[in-house]
């Protein structure tokens, strides 16, 4: 069987749900499970419904209608008959977490967010259905829930794999064409829960792992996994092929190719992933699977800007020792900073963290009791994976270095 995933921009409006047609027709839909985002920024739009439903009752129904107007859209233009099914279906879906909304009276965002915001993915993959069965693409719509069972971890649920494994063998019928919803799943209670980071196309390694499928295929508006980003870089490569463990490795560093915990269940079965474009759906695109390490080989570039370099030396010139750096580490989780990079020597610690929570300002006078601390903000760290030193030479031109780390693979460096 081949698992298919199709992200929020495949099916932003009705022309991207007939390409997503298209693409089925020409690489073929026999023994296919088809894993379906929000349409465009729908989980946005949801989030907003959550937002106002807690901290501004009087936007509600303005916020609802616009999610509502959205898909009626895309219906009117997927469907002729005014009074065809989905309109009926569509409306049971929005009736039903508008009902959740009034008769709810637990006070957890993590919670609330779950059961509403889901709503998106309900809502896409029963267009997408109704229209595959109008244009003669007879498919079996499943839902999610029933499939991928968890914990009540909201917002970032932990899969049950056993359960998961069981309700996945007894209820998906491997000789159909299957449609489903990524991100979600359901806890012991059957109150929905969503996957986190990424969770649609862990959703789609979590169904390829169960079904023991053939491949998985993220569908994205780009030929494949570039060397680099190209909002940052100027000249990018195509990677044909990346081994599990270096995308692993790059998506350690901070790069956008494939979160590692979607890379994991599919290294545990060997199922190669593909990452192909949808606008050109016979291209090579990308594969991750066991071998190659990286084909080309060529350097790979990974940026993080507005980060903050803190710079920590003892007081006393003593050594920083493990019980510092503990305390240090346990500071640097309680404000939400996240650390990308670390380099010590005896009497000092230099660390370059990401501040996107903004819990700088209250740490620096936590540190300032224990250490002398000096720090730069919106520094950039640049990572370069197989690097030489002619791609060194590019990121350095016109940059001053602050901290520099060389490995036989990996040199990062922060800059000014």
């Amino acid at each position: 069987m081949k698992i298919f995933k199709f992200g929020g921009a495949s099916v932003k409006d009705a022309n991207g749900v007939k390409n997503v047609v298209n693409v089925l027709k020409e690489v073929g839909h026999q023994d296919t499970l088809l894993v379906i985002s929000a349409m465009g920024k729908t989980t946005n739009a949801m989030e907003k419904i959550v937002d106002s439903y807690f901290t501004d009752k009087n936007q509600l129904d303005l916020v609802i209608q616009e999610v509502v107007d959205t898909h009626k859209t895309i219906i009117n233009e997927l469907f002729e008959a005014k009074n065809h099914e989905i309109h009926n279906r569509v409306n049971a879906l929005i009736e039903e977490f508008k009902g959740f909304l009034m008769w709810n009276k637990s006070p957890k965002y993590a919670f609330v967010y779950d059961q509403v915001v889901g709503y998106g993915e309900l809502l896409s993959t029963t267009i997408v259905s109704a229209y595959l069965d109008e244009v003669g693409l007879n498919n079996h719509w499943l839902d999610v829930r029933d499939l991928i069972k968890t914990d009540n971890s909201y917002r970032d649920a932990q899969v049950n794999w056993e359960r998961t494994q069981k309700e996945v063998t007894s209820t998906v019928n491997k000789n159909k064409l299957n449609i489903t919803q990524g991100f979600l799943g359901s806890d012991e209670n059957n109150f929905t829960t969503t996957l986190g980071r990424e969770g649609s196309d862990y959703t789609a390694a979590i169904l390829a792992y169960c079904l023991k499928a053939e491949s998985v295929t993220i569908w994205k508006d780009v030929p494949g996994v570039l060397n680099a980003d190209p909002r940052h870089f100027n000249e990018t490569k195509l990677l044909h092929k990346i081994s599990y463990r270096e995308a692993i490795e790059l998506a350690f560093y901070g790069a956008s190719v494939i979160h590692p915990k979607t890379l994991q269940p599919l290294q545990g079965r060997e199922i190669p992933l593909h990452v192909k474009s949808f606008l050109n759906p016979k291209e090579q695109g990308t594969t991750v699977g066991k071998g190659t390490k990286i084909s080309p080989e060529t350097p790979c570039f990974i940026v993080k800007k507005n980060q903050v370099l803190l710079k920590l030396s003892s007081l006393d010139f003593s050594f920083i020792v493990e019980e510092n750096m503990s305390e240090i580490f346990k500071l640097f989780h309680d404000y939400k900073l996240k650390v990308d990079l670390i380099q010590n020597s005896a009497i000092s610690f230099s660390v370059c963290l990401d501040n996107k929570f903004g819990g700088l300002k209250e740490i620096l006078p936590v540190l300032e009791q224990k250490f002398k601390v000096t720090h730069h903000e919106a520094v950039s760290l640049y990572t370069i994976r197989h690097f030489d030193e002619n791609s060194v030479e590019k990121i350095l031109n016109g940059y001053s270095v602050l901290v520099e780390q060389r490995g036989k693979e990996t040199i990062q460096l922060v800059v000014k």
